[in-house]
């Protein structure tokens, strides 16, 4: 059976790359397997298909539905963030770079989560490892993912071994100018002109279980505020919408890359407790919170506290 490999809901780069270098991993060590991601290629956010195209990769196949299937997990861990009937597929792998979610399997199986910046440092590792060479355009899109996911080594996520592996990977993709190529990536992940308000909300959007309560935290990754500046309101009614929807609160991150930090526009049933997590006042269902640039390590665990997770 061919294991599919297969990122987190509404794939971010990480995912979609992860899911394409442990597919290369997986069959050069052997093992039959393929890359998948729970969206179709078209609906791709700007980044990611930017990224597959400057490289030349094909877009991993669409899975909806994992029943029956063999999978290997990258970038998550979370039932929640995984494809359709997860819990009766077959687990055999998963490779992460994030809290360990509530996956379970019944047989002993790969697990590498390591606390770094993306799972693309995870996998280069792996690679090293297992003596198998990264082909040259997996290795630019694992390359694209660690400057994504640490906003090129300006997120409080980002670790000396990222740094790492962008300085190894950049000679085997054969790219010298690793700023300019982020400067590219950030043009693409903050184009919003155009796009529906609830395709900008779920362009990199998770939904997180809070101690039985379900809390939806998307991102927005912005070389400027002003960017959003006519799409808020039409933002906030996404927001209301997508809460609606039998979530406790709706989070989204406005992140200004270049001022280093975030302006949270919160939705909730509790306001007052997310002022709290976040030691902050809203104004207008927003605060700025200065130096905030990570969902996974600066907004989610406050949360999870909030919670009482």
């Amino acid at each position: 059976m061919t294991v599919c490999v297969v990122g987190h809901s509404n794939p971010d780069t990480d995912s979609v790359t992860a899911a394409i270098a442990y597919a290369a991993l997986l069959n050069a060590q052997g093992t039959e397997a393929k890359a998948c991601m729970q969206s179709e290629a078209d609906v791709l956010n700007p980044e990611s298909k930017l990224v597959l195209d400057r490289f030349g990769l094909t877009a991993p196949e669409a899975l909806s539905d994992a029943a029956g299937k063999q999978v290997a997990l990258v970038d998550f861990s979370d039932i929640g963030q995984g494809p359709a009937n997860l819990v009766d597929a077959e687990v055999v792998a998963i490779v992460d770079h994030h809290k360990i979610g509530d996956v379970t399997t019944n047989n002993p199986i790969l697990f590498r989560a390591e606390p770094v910046g993306c799972t693309g440092t995870v996998l280069n590792k792996m690679f090293k490892e297992a003596g198998v060479a990264i082909p040259k355009d997996v290795a630019g899109g694992m390359l694209c993912a660690i400057l994504s996911d640490t906003v090129n080594f300006k997120s409080p996520t980002c670790t000396d071994d990222d740094k790492a592996a962008v300085a190894e990977l950049k000679g085997v993709a054969g790219i010298d100018d690793t700023d300019a190529l982020f400067m590219d990536m950030l043009k693409a992940k903050s184009a919003v002109d155009g796009v529906p308000a609830k395709d900008l909300l779920f362009r990199d959007y998770k939904d997180f279980d809070m101690k039985g309560n379900k809390v939806g935290v998307g991102q927005l990754e912005l070389a400027t505020l002003d960017q959003v500046a006519d799409v808020r309101e039409e933002l906030m009614k996404a927001m209301a919408d997508v809460k609606a929807d039998g979530r406790h609160s709706v989070l989204l991150m406005l992140t200004d890359v270049v001022k280093e930090g975030t302006d949270l526009v919160v939705l909730s049933d509790d306001p007052a407790m997310i002022e709290k997590a976040f030691s902050g006042k809203l104004e207008n269902a927003s605060m700025w919170i200065d130096g905030m640039m990570s969902r996974k390590k600066q907004t989610v665990p406050n949360l999870q506290e909030a919670f009482g997770c």
